[in-house]
């Protein structure tokens, strides 16, 4: 079964070493996210239509919101990860780059002797599962040296029209605020997609549409996102049962939750209840 060996929660974001055994399902982030391959069997990280392969050449560098998902090239082994989740206002507020928020120019990064000395230094500090001072900068530099070398072989231009912020529909943004307000609730899926849509005035199928244009992501998607946000928000801050937790998130059965959480996270939650911890 997969599990997590260490999981550092911080101002930063989180950052975890996690032993994979199987694949995860196509999810999103409202953070960057950075994945390398340590050890076992390399894997593949299908970014939108882009798939990169990640071992010791190769890392993966997702965007806020990109629709990914992960599989493992020899299913018979675990795939050892270094899986880095970076806070675009803590990026923001720690890089020269003052005007831009964090978005990758490219997904594949080459694993440099300069970003594999980061990774080893950050994997060590994990692995030892105490907290440092250090963490917060190696992890920066770690995805300071990324993001300059995502963005390359790009424009300046192109890369400042891909951080501008996009004029969202007022009917999305009404669509947003309905599904903050109601992820966790017991309503059947497709009768919660038809009652946002008809709330924001619009047809299924034009909310459909239109909320993937604008947002870049499917509905089904951004609700599948709060709720794991708030999975581990409710795992990490409250004393819980994960029983009530996938009752107050609406599942009807904490079975039903744990799978829920394991296909987007790639662990139970028991166990990244287990090993996470505030650095």
């Amino acid at each position: 079964m997969s599990g997590a060996i260490s999981v550092h929660h911080g101002e930063f974001g989180r950052a975890a070493l996690y032993d994979l055994n199987k694949s995860i399902i196509t999810h999103a982030h409202r953070e960057a996210h950075l994945v390398f391959y340590i050890d076992g069997s390399p894997a593949s990280v299908t970014v939108r239509d882009d798939m990169v392969v990640t071992n010791r050449k190769y890392g993966a560098a997702i965007s806020p919101w990109q629709p990914h998902s992960f599989d493992l090239i020899n299913p018979d082994e675990t795939c050892l990860c270094l899986v880095l989740y970076i806070k675009p206002i803590w990026f923001l507020e720690n890089t020269k780059f003052a005007q831009h928020a964090i978005s990758f120019g490219e997904s594949k990064i080459e694993i440099t002797k300069s970003i594999s000395e980061w990774i080893a230094r950050l994997t060590s500090l994990l692995m030892d599962n105490e907290t440092s001072e250090l963490f917060d900068g190696f992890l920066f530099e770690t995805t300071r040296l990324c993001y300059e070398q995502s963005w390359a072989r790009k424009s300046q231009n192109k890369q400042q029209t891909n951080h501008l912020y996009k004029c969202v529909d007022f009917r999305v943004r009404r669509s947003l605020r309905l599904m903050q307000e109601s992820f966790s609730g017991d309503m059947d899926a497709d009768m919660e997609m038809d009652r946002i849509a008809k709330r924001a005035g619009l047809s299924r199928p034009h909310f459909f549409k239109l909320f993937k244009k604008q947002i870049g992501i499917t509905p089904n998607l951004y609700l599948s996102t709060l709720r794991t946000e708030q999975a581990i928000e409710d795992l990490m801050t409250t004393n819980k049962s994960v029983t009530d937790i996938s009752f107050d998130l609406g599942f009807s059965s904490q079975a039903s939750f744990t799978r829920f959480f394991s296909s987007n996270v790639g662990i139970p939650p028991s166990d990244y209840r287990r090993v996470a911890h505030v650095v």
